[in-house]
């Protein structure tokens, strides 16, 4: 069985989908399995061992130089690389657990038969004209279940008995700026404003997790991420502002984490899918419908406009750690 996976982006979407690979295997274990992301997170399905090729694109750059030939030399091939060999069935399923418009437009690009959210479930329902069948997950839970449901249905195979599986290990990191035996890792930076936690609650944890014995490392993504980690680095003893890195070294930075305390973020779910004891804040979202969902100890904490006090992540993290 050869199949495509279309989910390009955001970063927490396509670690979401991780567990898709995962039930896959588990059901097809001779399946080849190919994935189609934004370039910018190719790095994440490449750390599956069930996913053969990975088909990067750069939809959100492409959109800016639609009149460039250079962009359209890159859409040119893309299609070459989902269609090969010239073949209407090259793949037995192409399936969009993504259901937007964008991700329709690639999955048409693709020989095989095209499957996801019926117009009534996907995120928009436009995208829905664009499958051969169509199948209704309901809305309102977690996205790592629906993606796995979608799968499931769409494949032919019941999820009774598959236990939820990411698939993906990382080795943990080595660097010389990198505090060592223990360590936490703070992920301050979120994409929203709204979802950001305060800098004094920051600096709190920051001070009690130094009195549990761990130093705080604190990664960021843009300049304006790493200089925000750098302010609050200095605020808070023994600890350490990353440079900037890849998702691959930041997979091995939380892999070797004691404990990652973060906002509503991408990484925060990375975390959760490595198996490391993970706190997740919410300020501006609902955990209901985008919290981690980890096969190891984890915790959502607030909600919309709802959150946790400084107090509430301690008390939580120092229950991970015992």
């Amino acid at each position: 069985m050869r199949i495509l996976l279309v989910k390009t982006s955001s970063l927490g979407d396509v670690i979401h989908n991780l567990p898709v690979a995962s039930d896959i295997r588990h059901r097809f274990p001779d399946a080849q399995i190919d994935w189609v992301v934004e370039e910018n997170f190719a790095e994440v399905p490449r750390l599956h061992p069930a996913v053969r090729n990975v088909f990067p694109v750069a939809v959100r750059r492409w959109r800016k130089a639609l009149l460039s030939g250079a962009t359209w030399r890159e859409i040119g091939a893309f299609r070459r690389s989902v269609r090969r060999p010239a073949s209407a069935d090259f793949y037995d399923a192409v399936l969009d657990t993504q259901g937007l418009l964008k991700s329709a437009l690639l999955t048409a690009q693709a020989h095989g038969p095209k499957l996801g959210h019926s117009a009534e479930t996907a995120r928009e329902p436009l995208a829905a004209r664009f499958y051969d069948r169509t199948f209704a997950i309901p809305r309102g839970q977690n996205a790592v279940l629906r993606n796995r449901q979608l799968a499931a249905a769409a494949l032919g195979y019941a999820l009774d008995a598959l236990p939820l599986d990411y698939g993906i290990t990382a080795a943990p990191l080595t660097a010389d700026w990198l505090p060592v035996p223990d360590y936490a890792v703070l992920l301050t930076a979120t994409s929203r404003a709204d979802k950001e936690w305060p800098e004094e609650y920051w600096r709190v944890l920051g001070a009690a997790l130094n009195a549990l014995g761990l130093n705080c490392v604190l990664p960021g993504g843009s300049p304006a991420e790493r200089e925000r980690a750098a302010r609050l680095a200095k605020s808070m003893e023994h600890a350490v502002a990353a440079p900037a890195m890849n998702l691959t070294d930041l997979a091995g930075l939380m892999a070797g984490a004691r404990l990652v305390v973060g906002v509503d973020t991408g990484l925060v779910h990375l975390a959760a899918a490595l198996q490391r004891p993970t706190v997740a804040i919410y300020c501006g979202s609902d955990p209901a419908l985008t919290g981690v969902l980890g096969t190891a100890t984890f915790v959502n904490l607030g909600g919309i406009g709802t959150p946790p006090l400084a107090e509430e992540v301690i008390r939580i993290a120092g229950d991970l750690l015992d």
